[in-house]
Formats: C-alpha cells, structure tokens, sequence
C-alpha cells in the first residue's frame, strides 16, 4: 500500500519502560500532530491522509490538544499539567484540515493503515475525536462504522467521541454510534448545558458508553513561538475521548494481556454514576477502580 511508505518515522527518546501507559502505542487520528515538548521523543510516526506533506504539523491545534491529553508529559508546566498516560508513543494520522473537517475517505483512509499495519508498530488504542453528523450518506456511514468495527474485531480498542450535537436523542454522531466501539460523552457540570451527543441509536443501541471530563481542559497548544504560550484550554467530547483513552493505555499497560473486550467490561464495572445526569451510559470514568 501507497500509504505505508509515507508515514515519516522519528527516533523515541528517553526511557519509556515506566511510567503511565508504558509500553503502549496509541494512535491519534486527528488535524496532525505538532511537535510540541511535551510530546518530545515519544511521537513514533505521522502520516498525512489530507495532503500528503513529509513533516510533522497541525494546522488546526486539535489534534495536537488532543494528543497532550492522551499523552503529554507536562515537562512545559513542571509535571503539573501532564497527560494520562505520558510514557505512551503515538502514532498520528491527520485525517482534518485547518478547519477539523474533512472526507471521510481521509478517516477512512487512515483506518485502513492502521488495520494493515497495527502489528508492526503495536498499536493498542485508538482515538478518534472525530465524528460525521446524521445527514452523512448512507453508503459512507456504513463503510466508516464497517472500519472501526474491523479494528475493534481485530483486537484494537477504539474510543470514539460522541459529538456535540446533544442535547437530544440520536445526537451521537457517526463512528460513536457503533455498539462496539467505547463512545465517550462529556461530564455534565451542575446548571451547564450538556451538549454530549446521546442515544438510543437508530437501532436501539444506549450511546455514550462512559462519560469523562472535558470542559475547560487545559492541554498542549499547537502554536509555537517566542509569544505562544505553550498550553490552550478546549472543551467538547473531543477532549473527553483521550481522557478515556489514556486511562485504556493505562490498562493495557498493567495488564498487557488483556484484550479490548476485557477492557470494555471492566470500565462497565468500574464506572461511576453521576447523579442528574441523564445520558451517562455506564457512568463516569474512574481511573482508580479501572486499574485495581
């Protein structure tokens, strides 16, 4: 595949056998990565399914907000503002533009790669804080829920965003209505507008799975320079999705011979119930119980 000779390799630096996530490779499909510091010497390739370049770059800053969440090691702030997993590698493939939009053969695109080339590079987890609205073609809604289920049969544990098209039902946008893959909603904060895609499905399927924090997260900001800050704050279920992602890398690392399954059940029984909130799925994420 064409593809497969485009995803620029960079060296992974430092000692990366303890830690949070360690051992684990995660990969981000996203706006692009950049290369930002608290990413250094753990980002394992790129590939650019949008305009093909060489080099590592995000001209949106989501991708890379996202990833710093996953992953970031917080070595801007002192530790403080970290990731969480940051002993994980990760793969990025920008499948949106400048905009965070994009085709969906760009998603597909980069989903493909990944179910041809999840061996060689060990990848664990995947993170799509990326979703298509209702009024997707039939045809390109099924190819795209047929892919991340692929993934997810062959082991891959997929975590999918829900959207911010809630409140209401069947607001969860396309791949997170799938029933295998783990859909992540955001924590409804008290007298806040919960604006979380929800369910049921159009087949009857109880989205999202997990809800986690994400509004007003602090994470890595994109944009560098003698003026740019080095961090930005985000919200939205794109932002919740790594949180539980990160806390997936977590798992597999502890207990690397678990499988995605395994992983699904044990958040089901870990998670907590907030209470008022309507939608949660399971409940939200606890880091703590998942990893007992």
């Amino acid at each position: 595949m064409d593809r497969v000779k485009r995803m620029i390799r960079y060296p992974v630096g430092g000692s990366l056998d303890n830690g949070y996530g360690a051992g684990v490779v995660t990969a981000v499909l996203d706006t692009g990565l950049a290369p930002h510091p608290d990413l250094k010497g753990r980002i394992l390739g790129f590939l650019d399914c949008v305009s093909h370049r060489q080099q590592l770059y995000d001209d949106s800053g989501h991708g890379t907000h996202v990833a710093g969440i996953l992953a970031g090691d917080g070595r801007m702030s002192g530790g403080i503002l970290s990731g969480m997993a940051p002993a994980v590698r990760i793969i990025a493939l920008k499948v949106l533009d400048y905009r965070g939009e994009g085709r969906v053969e760009y998603i597909l695109e980069g989903l493909e790669w990944i179910c041809l080339n999840y061996r060689k590079y060990g990848i664990r987890v995947v993170n799509l804080s990326v979703g298509a609205r209702n009024v997707l073609e039939y045809e390109k809604e099924k190819k795209l829920l047929e892919a991340v289920e692929m993934l997810w049969d062959e082991g891959v544990a997929v975590i999918v965003s829900a959207g911010n098209e809630g409140p209401g039902e069947g607001t969860v946008v396309v791949p997170g209505t799938s029933r295998k893959v783990i859909t992540v909603g955001m924590l409804a904060e008290e007298n806040a507008i919960n604006c979380s895609g929800q369910g049921p499905t159009e087949h009857c399927v109880l989205k999202p799975d997990v809800v986690a924090p994400g509004r007003q997260v602090i994470s890595c900001n994109a944009v560098s320079g003698r003026n740019r800050k080095p961090y930005t704050v985000k919200s939205g279920t794109s932002m919740a999705t790594p949180v539980v992602a990160g806390a997936a890398a977590m798992y597999l690392s502890r207990y690397p011979g678990a499988t995605n399954v395994e992983l699904k059940l044990k958040l089901r029984e870990t998670c907590m119930k907030v209470p008022g909130m309507d939608c949660q799925g399971w409940g939200c994420l606890n880091v703590s119980r998942l990893l007992e």
